[in-house]
């Protein structure tokens, strides 16, 4: 069964409005795809959270969640703190700090707001509507005028368009 999740960056911190941070989850969104048994239909990238439509071959999607937060967060802190180019590297650790020490599962710092949104999409027209959702966002944030326009989203592909990454159609 496909599911819409939500991966939020806690204090909605901007941090994918770097290139860097937005490749690094398409190489994982990949990399799950071909070794760790994922179906992505849709996906989003956003500045501070990112959407898709997925469903674990196995059907243990929490599992697989479950790693890739814990794999991203540590790649992704590590990335923005060693930046040399990142200018915002003080503000984001102060943000990260901040959100960990409310949250007993985390350690220094804290990347993902531990909520997924998780939504079984189990009919057919709950899943277009999530998947047009998801390809509206950045319509909806001004950042395009069609959903095809924004690189980091699946709606490249469903477009006919080369997206960045493959996707399993729906």
């Amino acid at each position: 069964m496909p599911y819409f999740l939500t991966f939020q960056v806690v204090g909605w911190a901007d941090v994918f409005s770097r290139k860097a941070y937005r490749d690094f989850i398409l190489e994982n969104l990949t990399y799950c795809r071909r070794e760790k048994g994922l179906y992505l239909f849709g996906y989003v990238i956003m500045t501070n959270h990112v959407h898709l439509v997925a469903q674990q071959k196995d059907g243990k999607l929490s599992e697989w969640v479950r790693d890739f937060k814990k794999f991203t967060s540590k790649k992704l802190l590590k990335m923005v703190l060693e930046n040399p180019q990142e200018s915002r590297k003080e503000w984001l650790k102060m943000i990260f700090v901040y959100h960990a020490k409310f949250n007993k599962r985390s350690r220094d710092m804290q990347f993902w707001t531990h909520e997924n949104h998780a939504i079984e999409l189990y009919r057919a027209e709950i899943i277009e509507s999530r998947m047009n959702y998801i390809h509206e966002n950045p319509v909806r944030a001004g950042i395009v005028e069609k959903p095809e326009d924004y690189l980091y989203s699946s709606a490249r592909n469903y477009s006919g368009l080369k997206g960045l990454i493959e996707v399993d159609y729906w």
